[in-house]
C-alpha cells in the first residue's frame, strides 16, 4: 500500500456587516497569493472543530467579534501547494469591533457584492458570497 496523501481542511468565513462583506488583501510578504483579495480563511488545526476554527481565524486575522452560523454555506475541493484541500465556507455576522490587520493582510474593504468580482476575489468565493448575501 502506498503512502496516503495529506488532506488539508480549511475554513473560509464570509463576514457580513449589514449589507457588506469583509474582503481582505493578502500581504505582499505572503508566499501564497500575495495581493489576492479574499475572505478570512485558514487551516483547521488537528482535532479542532471547523466552527471553532472559523471563530479563531476571524479573531487572529481581524480582531472582530462575530457570530458564526453553524450550517456551512458550501464546501469545495481545492489544493494547497499541490496537496488536496477541502474548504468549508461559513457565514458570520459582525457583532463588534473594528478590523485590526494581522501580518497576513495589508488592506481590507467592506464590499457590496459587485465589488468582489471587481477586486478579483476567486469565483468560488463570489458564488458562495452570492448564496450567503443578506436579503434586504
Amino acid at each position: 500500500m502506498g503512502e496516503e496523501a495529506r488532506q488539508w481542511v480549511a475554513v473560509t468565513v464570509l463576514v457580513f456587516r449589514r449589507d457588506r462583506m469583509l474582503s481582505m488583501c493578502r500581504a505582499a510578504s505572503q508566499a501564497a497569493g500575495p495581493g489576492l483579495w479574499e475572505a478570512v480563511s485558514g487551516r483547521v488545526q488537528s482535532g479542532e472543530d471547523p466552527i471553532a476554527a472559523a471563530r479563531r481565524e476571524v479573531t487572529e486575522e481581524t480582531g472582530l467579534t462575530v457570530s458564526v452560523q453553524a450550517r456551512p454555506v458550501t464546501a469545495y475541493a481545492a489544493s494547497r501547494r499541490g496537496e488536496p484541500m477541502t474548504v468549508i465556507v461559513f457565514r458570520a455576522e459582525h457583532e463588534e469591533g473594528e478590523v485590526v490587520l494581522s501580518e497576513e493582510h495589508d488592506a481590507y474593504r467592506w464590499c457590496v457584492l459587485a465589488e468582489l468580482s471587481e477586486l478579483g476575489v476567486p469565483e468560488q468565493l463570489v458564488d458562495a458570497a452570492r448564496d450567503a448575501w443578506p436579503s434586504g
